[in-house]
């Protein structure tokens, strides 16, 4: 069963919450209800150490940043604890822009000053790589077969699969077994929708055209569950661990990757060694829990990395 209900405004149970949040930072997904703005602080971010003399005359991409002197890299804008932009400071924040960051500087880019950001839609990061664009993509982007026809891949940095999001006094909704009878939203034409229509039917599907549009029904009682990856969920959990908490195991699998000009597999290689390197040297445990780790999850064992997408 799938209820698709409009945009609504907030309750007065919960009005001065979000105004307040809203009068702080209004989000890049620009929803009224969204959880209260909590997030990394700058000070309490990582210092990546920037390689020093490094060089990949190998790669016409990095030849090419070097000479202007930056790197352009695309990332999302709108996605709380991965990609966030903060529309009073333009600044970005979150585990994909952290993972950027550690990347520039394994390439030899001081990351703190010579990156440009670049917010690119879903539905356009292939096109900015292919055109030249970008640089580098690192935003939720999953590594599957219709993509690798298209751009490489370097990665994947971390695997994220779909699960719940419920109000941290919700103790019988656990997981997708639990589901039945209970109102799971997600984002209308999303994949994590059409999953709990198709293999969930006893569960009562509730669509609205944001997360962010779902996230405030779920604080305002409207819903029991918001379903999505759970990085984005992690995000939403981190800006308001008091009343929001990510539940169950993941019921799918979406290895990202770092997305790069197809035909650039110098560049790809470099980034495998990269993640690699933070990984050992914990950077990437620490880019983790200054972001989606503030959601109260420890961190993830990271993913290995896979040889065959740059071969």
């Amino acid at each position: 069963m799938r209820t698709s209900v409009p945009s609504s405004g907030t309750t007065a149970a919960r009005g001065a919450l979000l105004v307040a949040f809203l009068l702080a930072a209004a989000t890049a997904c620009g929803a009224a209800g969204s959880p209260p703005a909590r997030g990394p602080q700058p000070g309490e971010l990582p210092h990546y150490a920037v390689a020093e003399g490094f060089s990949l005359p190998s790669s016409s991409t990095w030849r090419s940043a070097h000479r202007r002197g930056k790197l352009t890299v695309g990332v999302k804008e709108d996605q709380p604890g991965m990609g966030e932009k903060n529309p009073a400071t333009g600044e970005y924040t979150g585990f994909d822009v952290e993972i950027a960051k550690m990347m520039a500087a394994s390439l030899g880019f001081d990351p703190d000053e010579q990156i440009t950001y670049k917010a690119i839609a879903s539905a356009n990061r292939e096109t900015a790589l292919q055109n030249g664009q970008i640089d580098y993509y690192v935003g939720t982007y999953t590594i599957n077969e219709g993509r690798k026809k298209l751009v490489g891949f370097a990665g994947p940095y971390y695997i994220a699969g779909q699960r719940l999001l419920v109000r941290q006094d919700e103790k019988h909704l656990k997981g997708p077994q639990d589901m039945a009878g209970r109102k799971i939203c997600s984002a209308v034409g999303s994949t994590p929708l059409q999953r709990i229509e198709s293999d969930y039917p006893r569960a009562v599907a509730v669509a609205y055209d944001s997360y962010a549009i779902c996230v405030d029904n779920l604080l305002n009682d409207q819903v029991d569950a918001v379903t999505t990856d759970d990085t984005i969920l992690l995000g939403y959990a981190a800006k308001d661990p008091a009343h929001l908490k990510v539940v169950g195991r993941a019921f799918s699998e979406e290895p990202y990757g770092i997305g790069v000009p197809r035909q650039d597999r110098a560049l790809a290689r470099a980034l495998d060694k990269a993640l690699t390197a933070r990984e050992r040297n914990g950077d990437w445990k620490r880019a983790y829990e200054a972001t989606l780790g503030l959601s109260g999850r420890p961190a993830p064992k990271p993913p290995r990395i896979d040889p065959s997408l740059t071969r």
